[in-house]
């Protein structure tokens, strides 16, 4: 659910620790002021906030708005049905969510690696 074949083409989550909304947007195929409404509608999307009112995403922001993206973009499903979807009792056995986070962390040494035989 949260990888699907449609969402290969994004790029790898970078070893950050937070990341802002324009690089959020790059990071997950959206716009800045969709991330801004899907704050609004999932209550599980909740970026640090900082000077200025800024936005700082987290890693498991990042995923949880992948996720998102796969449920409305490439599943079909409406604003209220990917809300249910996430908040329901499938969700918290779901284990797609583990799953995106081991394939990004076999992404990520796949290029440590890389360099290291450099």
């Amino acid at each position: 659910m949260l990888e699907t074949e449609d969402n290969s083409h994004l790029s790898p989550i970078p070893g950050k620790r937070y990341f802002t909304i324009g690089e959020t947007s790059d990071l997950c195929g959206v716009k800045a002021h969709v991330l801004r409404y899907w704050e609004q509608e999932f209550s599980q999307l909740k970026p640090v906030k900082r000077r200025g009112n800024r936005r700082y995403y987290q890693r498991k922001d990042v995923i949880l708005i992948r996720q998102i993206r796969a449920l409305l973009y490439d599943e079909g499903f409406t604003i209220g049905g990917a809300r249910q979807k996430l908040s329901g009792d499938e969700s918290k056995s779901d284990i797609t969510q583990s799953q995106q986070i081991i394939k990004q962390l076999r992404i990520e040494l796949e290029e440590v690696s890389k360099i290291l035989r450099n």
